[in-house]
């Protein structure tokens, strides 16, 4: 029977999951809001296409170095201060990239929104991992991927309605800035609940701090429960060394090597190549500039539904089972994909539909999973420096299918690009069945030990 302090319990957890997971709403926008910004942006300051593509990426640069060092931070000063952190470089990213005068002053300003987003991609789902009961830590961690499809959607709107409220020149001198300057008020909303919060009872535990550690497992989990887990996470600290080194030893390398792959192939599957490109790609195969915009804006609705599937089946069905089925089906969409360009059969409906068929693949596997799995394997002592190590490789992966996509596409042709993806998602599906456990149901700590067995 569930008592009134269990329901108490369960809101409390959902509320500061949610707070969290607005990391990743900043995510998705910070990184979607360039798409409506760019072309008045090139004109502005009249770049070469190079200069263009500088403006656009630079960003991303600013993930990687914000997720090199979260890591080191978060594991000396706390998840809930090193979050704080990533709120206010959120904020002055938004301030800063509304009001340049020359480009310089605008790359820097995203190269801090960048930094504030590599900090979020880890923190945030870390922190709602080490905070959720086990029966539903695949359900709150993967509130940070909806957060981020949220946030996607939610930039692409607000520059719709941003662009169309001025003529082309206004656009051209202060529509851009507006959509920029308009992340101030996620980002300050973000900053405020963040105060609310309490830190992560496993950091607090870490760092010697028992007492507070137990009223936080106290209040997320009732007394009864606080006392086991505080047990097991003490035990598991007997254990730990704590060291970088710790990582590469038998066990717990597999759990490195899992976090790593999963990581880099959640994005060489192609999943930013659709994202990013598929106006093009639309246009391409003779489809108008209208047209590919409104299926663009289909492709974001699919994202998110199916995203909704995950939610509700990671702690029911397990990681591995979905992934499994995910990939699956993402392998099928990426062939007949490639298959319809081969044919010269691309300008039809079915295009659309295996696109669609591989983006709501993608989200309800291999889209927050990675994020869940990469969030839990790893030790306390050392999961910030982990979890960044396995984080830099999904911007790695970022940046290879940003700069490598075009270049496939005029040089290989659309056939083999998807077929290219479809290879890589085949690999990822073996490791999958040969390497990925199941972890659903078991706390950080029955993890831990799973890997050293």
């Amino acid at each position: 029977m569930t008592t009134d302090k269990t329901k108490s319990s369960m809101k409390y957890v959902i509320m500061i999951s949610v707070v969290a997971a607005i990391g990743g709403l900043l995510f998705g926008y910070d990184t979607a809001v360039i798409a409506g910004a760019i072309g008045s942006l090139q004109t502005k300051f009249n770049l070469s296409p190079a200069m263009t593509g500088w403006a656009a990426s630079s960003a991303i640069w600013g993930c990687i170095i914000g997720v090199i060092f979260a890591g080191i931070l978060s594991d000396k000063f706390g998840r809930k201060k090193v979050l704080i952190l990533s709120a206010v470089l959120f904020a002055i990213s938004a301030i800063g990239s509304a009001i340049p005068n020359n480009l310089t002053h605008f790359v820097l300003a995203r190269l801090v929104g960048g930094i504030g987003v590599g900090v979020a991609s880890m923190l945030s789902p870390m922190y709602i991992s080490e905070i959720a009961p086990a029966k539903i830590r695949g359900t709150l961690v993967t509130l940070y991927q909806l957060a981020i499809v949220l946030g996607i959607n939610l930039i692409y709107f607000v520059n719709l309605k941003i662009a169309g409220s001025g003529t082309e020149q206004w656009n051209i001198d202060t529509g851009w800035r507006i959509m920029l300057g308009s992340e101030i008020i996620p980002a300050l909303l973000f900053l405020v609940l963040l105060f609310f919060i309490p830190e992560s009872p496993r950091w607090l535990a870490s760092k010697g701090k028992t007492n507070a550690a137990t009223q936080i497992l106290e209040k997320l989990n009732g007394k009864e429960k606080a006392k086991t887990l505080l047990k097991e996470i003490e035990e598991s600290f007997k254990e730990e060394k704590g060291t970088l080194k710790e990582l590469f030893q038998p066990g717990l390398r597999m759990a490195m090597i899992v976090g790593m792959f999963l990581a880099l192939f959640s994005q060489i599957t192609g999943i930013n190549a659709i994202i990013y490109y598929a106006p093009e790609i639309f246009k391409s195969v003779g489809f108008g500039t209208d047209s590919a915009m409104f299926q663009t804006v289909i492709i974001g609705i699919v994202n998110t539904l199916f995203t909704f599937v995950a939610i509700a089946y990671i702690d029911k069905y397990g990681r591995r089972t979905l992934l499994l089925w995910g990939i699956t089906g993402m392998i099928i969409c990426l062939g007949s994909v490639g298959m319809l360009f081969y044919l010269d059969l691309s300008s039809g409906p079915w295009l659309l539909i295996f696109i669609l068929g591989f983006i709501a693949s993608f989200a309800m596997s291999l889209g927050p999973i990675p994020w869940v799995l990469i969030s839990e394997i790893f030790p306390t002592k050392i999961r910030g420096v982990a979890m960044s190590i396995s984080i830099l490789m999904v911007w790695i992966g970022v940046v290879l299918i940003t700069q490598l996509t075009p270049m496939l596409l005029d040089g290989i042709g659309g056939a083999f690009t998807f077929w290219v993806f479809m290879t890589n998602a085949i690999i990822l599906l073996i490791f999958t069945f040969k390497m990925i456990p199941e972890t659903k149901g078991k706390t950080l700590e029955e993890i831990g030990q799973m890997w050293k067995k």
